[in-house]
């Protein structure tokens, strides 16, 4: 991990929290704790709006937090402090311990396994998560600006603006535990965004983009965004609503993601234990087509979902998740695993930049490309409502985008609902685009399903 120190925003150095670490788990020890594992963090940032041509918002903020979690056997306790004074922490370190002692034995409670903490080697590999954007709110709102003005001057159906805003934020942490694991490491993420609004009165529309990145040099350039959100809003007005039907549905790759998202959340061991999934022992069973792969990727430099070891401090590996259809792992803390009485996958904190590809997927399968393939149906550009059940998969989400006839989009459609369910869904994936689009830790094309149903005006 780099060095932390004032220069690159932080008020706290990084050797400053490694000694916070060693005085609490030496507090728990000396109270009589048989584990114990602590934390300390500090955030920082700026967040700058505009909108209309004007400066609208500025907001700073700086967060420091240190949580210690106790084991008494297989009791824990949890407690936390944003004071960092030595007496404080002790408070924090008893307020845990009594916790714990009042708390109902758990079976599957306690730290990992020692084998799979990560090792100081692995630990110290740098990610280029850290990039410190020396920004004050002067320059973040005349980025804002250029942003909502290259918006506004697209078109003059670009009658308004819910504004535009730059964000820069950065946070670091170390964290420790009996078992001998010790890591931390800086990181930052950036962003730009835009939402203008095409049209008036009744038969307005709105859209948005933006761009995050962990670099402020890799985001894209605010004119880019302003035009392209303009577009987006452009592409809306004169909505028609559609009749009711079964059709092929593509989604966008801004919204496909939560498809893999769904898929995540079936097979992650919260779900699982409390069999609240639609993917119950799915282990090894076929979840998506044979052409599709699901890949993750913890080790991607400046990976959004990118660590060297999860919350717990277990080591990350990159692996398939998915292997021609078959899914070859689930998602695992140390605690569901023991729930589930197997390894824990290293997943305490959630996935890790996963990537869905089709092997029938040719570069040139852009979104026009998709958009010919789909011929006649509904392609989906923004998901409204959190119609899913998980645990039987059924789906239903209020739906906007545009009806293509020919293999061309003919017309925007809006106020419709479409419905399926999930583990069919996932599995009449037809097609995948070279589109690739990143949110967050998920990345994937636009996504081809077979058929699905669509409510829309009564025919």
């Amino acid at each position: 991990m780099r060095s932390t120190q004032p220069e690159s925003g932080f008020a706290y150095p990084r050797e400053q929290f490694q000694q916070m670490v060693e005085d609490t788990l030496a507090m728990a020890r000396q109270m009589g704790a048989s584990d114990a594992g602590a934390e300390v963090s500090e955030g920082v940032g700026l967040s700058v709006s505009v909108r209309l041509g004007e400066l609208e918002n500025v907001e700073r903020n700086r967060d420091k937090s240190l949580g210690v979690s106790v084991y008494l056997g297989q009791r824990r306790g949890n407690a936390s402090t944003s004071d960092f004074s030595r007496e404080a922490i002790a408070r924090t370190v008893q307020a845990a311990y009594d916790i714990a002692r009042f708390t109902a034995e758990d079976p599957a409670a306690g730290l990992p396994d020692a084998e799979d903490l990560a090792r100081p080697d692995e630990v110290a590999r740098d990610l280029g998560l850290f990039h410190h954007w020396a920004i004050d709110a002067a320059q973040a709102a005349a980025i804002a600006l250029r942003c909502e003005d290259a918006a506004r001057a697209t078109s003059r159906r670009i009658a308004n603006s819910e504004g535009a805003g730059v964000s820069a934020q950065q946070s670091h942490f170390w964290a420790g535990n009996t078992r001998g694991f010790r890591g931390g490491y800086a990181s930052s993420r950036h962003s730009l965004s835009v939402s203008p609004i095409a049209g008036r009165g009744r038969h307005m529309q709105r859209d948005a983009w933006s761009s995050s990145m962990r670099a402020p040099s890799d985001l894209a350039a605010p004119e880019a965004v302003g035009r392209y959100a303009a577009e987006r809003a452009l592409a809306r007005l004169n909505p028609r609503r559609v009749p009711t039907a079964e059709v092929p549905v593509l989604f966008e790759a801004t919204v496909a993601v939560g498809l893999l998202g769904a898929l995540v959340s079936a097979v992650s061991g919260g779900s699982l234990y409390r069999r609240a999934s639609f993917l119950l022992d799915s282990l090894g069973t076929r979840v998506l087509p044979e052409h599709v792969d699901v890949f993750e990727d913890p080790h991607l430099d400046k990976g959004k979902g990118s660590a060297m070891f999860d919350d717990e401090g277990v080591r990350t590996r990159a692996r398939r998740v998915v292997d021609g259809g078959l899914l070859e792992g689930y998602f695992l803390s140390s605690y569901s695993a023991r729930k589930l009485g197997m390894k824990t996958t290293g997943h305490a904190g959630g996935a890790q930049n996963l990537v869905l590809t089709s092997r029938q997927t040719a570069p040139g399968d852009d979104l026009d490309a998709m958009i010919r393939r789909l011929h006649r149906g509904l392609f989906v550009t923004e998901l409204m409502g959190q119609g899913i059940n998980g645990v039987t998969g059924d789906y239903s989400r209020g739906a906007a985008g545009f009806w293509v006839e020919d293999g061309r989009i003919a017309y925007p459609v809006q106020e419709i609902t479409i419905a399926g369910n999930l583990r069919q869904m996932l599995r009449d994936i037809v097609a995948v685009g070279a589109d690739a689009y990143t949110a967050g830790t998920r990345t994937t094309g636009s996504v081809l399903i077979e058929r699905m149903k669509l409510a829309g005006q009564p025919t």
